[in-house]
């Protein structure tokens, strides 16, 4: 890694952009920062273009090597310039393009080559150069075209054509999430495929999830995190589609994770299932990494579902976990994130969202509107069995409960009255 952090790895990774994307999702949400949805949308093109196949299914990731002009198989040689190439391609343009992507020694990386690093918004820039915005974001537009037009040309990066499944949820939660934040219908539309990918592709009749996909064969028995990321990507779509299929089909993937892979000694979930070969030691996958450790995505998990469900039992589970991992918590909490947000869960309110009536849908989109990540959303535009939407459905009406450990206040029609409760 260079001194500055400029330089990035580039291999593209699966897992990474699905997490970007939910996080980019989240902090648009938070601050109307238009640069954040940009990233959005260009990341999800990028992975519609690159990293989907027909079934809607995710590949893994593209190599960061590639073969350089000479044929020399060579680091981001597919992504980055030189300084005559770049002057050739945009011709009187190349000194505005060499200011915002600093051509210079900011952008210099090695060999010659130069890597595209913004140091100044859009709005920063175009007053330095005394240019408006409308010309400027054409220029844009003209350079991307001019430059995606000659990379194409070279060799591209080996592809990682396989699909696993818990990267594949990973992003399919990316896709939820933007779309609960941007309501385009094409997030949903393809989140709803993967979704179903995984369904008819990845679960078999007796409830176990298979780990892999690659040229239309499933293999190897499920990991942990397999389970706990789909659970959670079916939670989400469950809370933004109202289908309670996802949220069965999540609840159902619980119960057999505890059937399969929870440990009644150390009261946490092994990484691999009772039913694999026997190994000498099964692990415990419960410290952070570059994906949130599955322990700690399946307790969040079911504290979800318990709301849901009324579900005593995952409730307890979840309590349990969390007073497992506190004392490696407060010795090193960088490493444990993920348990510190569930953690809030308990240390502060934590609110149900039950909303019934035949505009159900939308109030959710209304509400998805305001940042209030201390919430679970419940709702059907009719009678439910759900814990959460018994007797709350009259006719003619959508009425929205606001409740909190059960206790619901009065409830409301507007949604703007809802979100007051949630901020109180």
């Amino acid at each position: 890694m260079d001194a500055k952090w400029h330089v990035p790895h580039f291999e593209k990774m699966l897992y990474d952009n699905a997490q970007l994307v939910s996080l980019y999702a989240d902090a648009y949400l938070l601050t109307k920062n238009e640069l954040y949805k940009e990233v959005i949308t260009k990341t999800l093109a990028f992975v519609k273009s690159n990293l989907t196949n027909s079934e809607g299914a995710f590949y893994s990731s593209l190599d960061a090597d590639s073969n350089n002009a000479s044929g020399t198989l060579e680091e981001g040689a597919f992504y980055v310039w030189k300084k005559e190439e770049l002057q050739k391609l945009l011709k009187e343009d190349f000194q505005l393009f060499s200011n915002y992507y600093n051509i210079n020694v900011d952008g210099y990386w090695e060999h010659d080559n130069y890597v595209l690093i913004r140091k100044e918004s859009d709005a920063s820039f175009i007053k330095t150069h005394n240019i408006t915005m409308e010309e400027f974001l054409q220029k844009k537009n003209t350079w991307k075209e001019i430059l995606l037009t000659e990379r194409n040309k070279r060799d591209k990066p080996r592809l990682d054509d396989k699909s696993l499944t818990s990267w594949n949820a990973l992003m399919l939660k990316g896709y939820i999430d933007a779309y609960r934040v941007l309501g385009d219908k094409e997030y949903i539309d393809v989140a709803k495929k993967n979704a179903n990918f995984i369904l008819n592709k990845q679960l078999e009749a007796d409830g176990r999830l298979f780990h892999n996909y690659k040229n239309g064969k499933s293999t190897i028995n499920g990991y942990l995190e397999d389970y706990a990321a789909t659970i959670e990507a079916f939670i989400a779509l469950y809370e933004v589609t109202l289908n309670e299929k996802w949220l069965n089909t999540a609840r159902d993937l619980a119960n057999y994770s505890l059937d399969h892979f929870f440990d009644d000694q150390s009261k946490m979930f092994f990484f691999t299932s009772n039913l694999d070969a026997s190994l000498v030691s099964r692990s415990i996958e419960y410290r952070e990494n570059v994906i949130p450790a599955s322990n700690s995505i399946m307790a969040k998990n079911l504290f979800k579902l318990s709301q849901y469900f009324d579900n005593i039992h995952f409730y307890k589970t979840v309590s349990t976990m969390l007073n497992n991992v506190k004392p490696e918590m407060q010795e090193y909490a960088s490493g444990f994130s993920n348990w510190l947000d569930l953690m809030l869960n308990f240390t502060m309110p934590f609110y149900e969202v039950a909303i019934a009536g035949e505009d159900t849908s939308q109030k959710v989109k209304e509400l998805n509107q305001t940042y209030l990540p201390n919430k679970l959303i419940a709702g059907s535009e009719t009678k439910s069995k759900l814990p959460l939407l018994q007797n709350r459905f009259i006719k003619d009406k959508t009425m929205i409960y606001v409740c909190l450990n059960k206790a619901c206040k009065l409830a409301v029609s507007k949604t703007e009255d809802a979100i007051q409760l949630l901020k109180e």
